[in-house]
């Protein structure tokens, strides 16, 4: 299926009207095209956030859909004449750019919230502060409720025998009609939503309490949350934000340590600090490991890498999902030596590096070549 949207933009004379429309990624090349949140050779305009893309400078921005949200500003900007947008997956950063090029002026209209939105599927960062925070959350549920029910989870085509990039393409075939409603309005809706983010913001509850101490390390980036029970990435990452890794620390001796996707992408807003692989830090846990299990990880071109105790190795959707919808296994170390181990590997490994902007991963491996 096709989506088009009329628009004009009033730079151009009102004879310049534009038909956009939604093209699956295989059809990238059959006409000019812009890509979301991809990167594909033949792209008229590239908007992505993604590590070395192509996206032009005055455009770049933390978010993909952030980077729509600035073309859209910029009319003249090279290539947003191109009338087909496509993406090679579906998630929710992603589908709000390309929402957002087939409804410009709804776009901006709604930029504020559509960048919550985007940051909190993208980073599972949310500003609790922020007037417009429960919408986001609301809205971001939605998309997660409606995927998981009629589609498949993230990361979940291959394990259908699927390639992600045609299968998403009836993902957004559904959603890009039904989106606008539950932006304007997400009460109707509240069936579909109400279960995850009810359960968010109980965990953020939890969070805010006497339970939860948050201790942030900003030299290196790394955010310490010691709080009883797993909880959701909505609201465990919102005490994360401005840093880049994450060590959560449960009752029962129970531990994950995870790098943010904020490193994975080209991060427009703040420097940051590269990648280290998590290798020597893992053997000296396991020197320190009493129990019959073993630290293991991921490596550090994962979108999100974790350094865990392990028991049966986890599948891609189980790493993306929330931390409490997965097993984790008591170790014998204790806390707060768990806690001085981590902060003291990043503390040597991080001696002499300065924080920058769009570290290439050819850069990120040398840092500890």
């Amino acid at each position: 299926m096709t989506f088009f949207l009329i628009t004009y933009s009033p730079h151009h004379p009102i004879t310049s009207l534009q038909l956009r429309y939604f093209v699956p990624f295989q059809q990238l090349r059959q006409q000019p095209t812009i890509v979301v949140d991809s990167t594909g050779l033949g792209a008229a305009l590239t908007l992505a956030h993604w590590r070395g893309a192509a996206t032009p400078e005055p455009l770049r921005d933390d978010t993909s859909a952030g980077s729509v949200l600035r073309a859209l500003r910029q009319t003249h900007t090279p290539g947003l004449a191109a009338a087909a947008v496509t993406a090679n997956h579906f998630d929710v950063d992603g589908f709000v750019g390309v929402w957002a090029l087939l409804n410009p002026e709804l776009a901006l209209q709604h930029e504020a919230l559509l960048r919550l939105v985007a940051t909190l599927g993208d980073f599972r960062e949310l500003d609790w502060q922020h007037p417009q925070a429960h919408h986001a959350l609301q809205l971001v549920c939605w998309l997660n409720a409606e995927e998981k029910a009629r589609f498949y989870e993230p990361f979940g085509a291959p394990a259908r025998r699927r390639r992600e990039d045609e299968a998403s393409a009836e993902k957004f075939a559904w959603f890009l009609p039904r989106f606008a409603a539950v932006l304007h309005n997400p009460a109707p809706y509240r069936a579909i939503w109400e279960q995850e983010y009810s359960r968010v913001l109980q965990a953020v509850a939890v969070l805010h309490s006497a339970a939860t101490t948050v201790r942030r390390y900003p030299q290196i980036g790394l955010t310490v949350v010691r709080t009883p029970e797993p909880l959701p990435y909505y609201a465990l990452f919102s005490a994360s934000r401005g840093t880049d890794m994450v060590l959560s620390l449960y009752d029962g001796q129970r531990y994950e340590f995870e790098y943010k996707y904020t490193t994975w992408i080209d991060l427009e807003s703040r420097p940051t600090l590269p990648r280290l692989p998590l290798d020597a830090l893992a053997a000296r846990l396991n020197a320190l490991e009493a129990t019959p299990r073993r630290w293991t990880h991921d490596g550090i071109t994962d979108t999100g890498p974790l350094l865990r105790l392990s028991g049966k190795g986890l599948t891609k959707p189980q790493r993306y999902a929330d931390p409490d919808q997965r097993p984790l296994y008591t170790s014998s170390v204790p806390a707060e030596e768990l806690e001085q181990e981590v902060v003291r590997f990043f503390e040597a490994g991080y001696g002499g590096i300065a924080p920058r902007r769009y570290w290439s991963w050819a850069e990120i491996r040398a840092v500890s070549a």
